[in-house]
């Protein structure tokens, strides 16, 4: 009879952020973790067990987390300054604005227990927004990793970077979908699935589904590009332009609320460079509690909701 693959290890993406965190606090005395009191949920704790002297914990003081670590990256310091999205982003969106971007303090802020992380914990806790307010930023790099070697790539790019940057990582369990030899680079895509027919734009914990819809699709005899948009901001306007003219039309997928987000990222450069069909999934707004998946399946990001999305944009 038929054996039952087993399903794909899943890997918390916390894990990849600290443990690459720990890697590059060891080579280099100058990276600084910065963490309002959430040492656990941010797995800082990790570095800290190893090297306390380059952990700062300021208490829950979202306001003052993101001002102490732009002082630490004036006086040197390569400080990642970490905490749960909803609260890093929304808290402290002013000093995110002031105290990094506009002074180009080199500071990188990973906003952890992102989008619907925090299910049944309802509105106040999910973060929806964190996309569409760090991308209307001048000057702040956002980029949305998809698993684990997206993640560690990025916290490693983004301490070679120097300036500003806006990581946002999950909790949500996810499969590996990159290959080994994948290079994330900011401000470039990564092409996961070849085809002609249509495009499938995504980022973050829904890659996984997107790329289970081009499956879906293939099933179907339609071949969906698939594309992981790990940087929103600078966005990869190449990409976006190839996908308008090569295929029959878009469909992006987000973890958020969509408005402003990826999906509008991705509808102004159609709009302005090359006019095609789209289709923008994400939540609509404020969530009802629940888990993720629940809340993903309910508001079409199941893989058979994107695969329908992705039949309708393919209607002439």
């Amino acid at each position: 009879g038929m054996t039952a693959e087993a399903p794909p290890a899943l890997f918390d993406c916390r894990d990849a952020f600290a443990d690459t965190l720990v890697e590059l606090a060891h080579a280099d005395p100058h990276v600084v973790a910065v963490v309002n009191d959430s040492l656990g949920s941010t797995k800082i704790s990790k570095l800290e067990k190893l090297l306390p002297n380059q952990v700062i914990i300021v208490g829950i003081a979202e306001q003052y987390l993101v001002g102490v670590g732009a002082g630490l990256a004036n006086g040197g310091k390569i400080p990642f300054v970490s905490g749960a999205s909803p609260f890093l982003t929304g808290r402290a969106l002013e000093q995110i604005k002031v105290d990094a971007a506009y002074s180009g303090a080199n500071v990188k802020l990973v906003g952890v227990s992102s989008g619907v992380a925090y299910g049944e914990l309802g509105p106040t806790h999910h973060s929806i927004e964190d996309i569409a307010w760090t991308r209307a930023i001048d000057r702040l790099v956002v980029i949305v990793p998809a698993d684990p070697v997206d993640t560690a790539q990025a916290i490693r790019a983004a301490y070679e970077y120097e300036g500003p940057v806006f990581i946002r990582t999950s909790r949500i369990g996810v499969p590996v979908v990159h290959p080994e030899d994948y290079r994330f680079e900011i401000g470039v895509s990564a092409r996961l699935r070849d085809g002609d027919d249509v495009t499938i734009i995504a980022n973050g914990v829904v890659v996984t589904r997107a790329l289970a819809a081009a499956e879906l699709l293939a099933a179907k005899g339609v071949q969906a590009r698939v594309i992981d948009m790990a940087t929103v901001a600078p966005i990869d306007r190449e990409a976006i332009v190839q996908a308008a003219t090569e295929t029959k039309g878009i469909v992006t997928v987000e973890e958020a609320i969509v408005h402003g987000g990826l999906g509008g990222a991705v509808a102004e450069v159609v709009v302005e460079e090359a006019p095609v069909r789209m289709r923008r999934l994400g939540f609509p707004g404020f969530c009802p509690t629940g888990s993720p998946t629940f809340l993903l399946d309910r508001y079409g990001m199941s893989p058979e909701g994107i695969a329908a999305a992705a039949r309708e944009v393919m209607e002439t």
